[in-house]
């Protein structure tokens, strides 16, 4: 995982979601500020702007740090803040990360993942030769710890994870397309380059 920046909200965001979202809330008595009721379903107006945050994004999964097929699973919208934890979050752009399905599913509800957005550079680090990822080793004891979550809880280490980001730089050695690596496995690029083996 590397720091993402928040991209702009299109400019036709409050009308094809913030604002049928919030009119749904108000219209099942239900405060965007707080959770909605237990196993409410809100309707899923955010799918209208999904590949406009494909776009925004590059294509790069928040979590995975990898580019994806719009075609493979960019319907995946991640909610930072759950839809259960706030409903008004549930349309709002700033709380959207593209995100891969696997880690999606995996962040679920729960809040104990780093978020990328403002992520500090360099928490995470990465072994090249077995695509292991693990805190910065000059963290605090509490962000080290936070860092440690989120690479539990997204599975950033299992073994199809370490194997893809292996891989890429393992390509990247036979070719020596950095541009490429660039674009396709930023983490790994990022990575590579701060180890100045680029």
């Amino acid at each position: 995982m590397i720091p993402v920046v928040l991209q702009p909200e299109p400019g036709d965001f409050d009308e094809k979601v913030r604002e049928p979202g919030r009119r749904w809330l108000t219209a099942n008595g239900i405060d965007p500020d707080s959770p909605p009721p237990r196993s409410t379903a809100l309707p899923n107006y955010w799918t209208r702007s999904n590949k406009q945050l494909w776009e925004a994004y590059s294509g790069v999964c928040a979590y995975l740090a990898i580019f994806f097929e719009w075609m493979t699973g960019a319907s995946s919208t991640d909610h930072f803040i759950a839809k259960s934890r706030h409903a008004g979050n549930a349309y709002e752009w700033k709380n959207f990360r593209l995100s891969c399905l696997a880690p999606n599913r995996t962040k679920h509800q729960f809040d104990d993942v780093l978020d990328p957005i403002g992520l500090a550079p360099d928490t995470f680090f990465l072994n090249l030769a077995d695509g292991k990822i693990r805190p910065n080793p000059s963290l605090s004891p509490d962000q080290k710890k936070a860092a440690l979550k989120t690479i539990r809880r997204l599975r950033l280490n299992s073994p199809d994870h370490q194997d893809m980001r292996a891989r890429h730089f393992s390509r990247y050695l036979e070719g020596k397309d950095e541009k490429a690596l660039r674009e396709l496995s930023p983490f790994v690029w990022y990575e590579a380059k701060r180890q100045e083996l680029l």
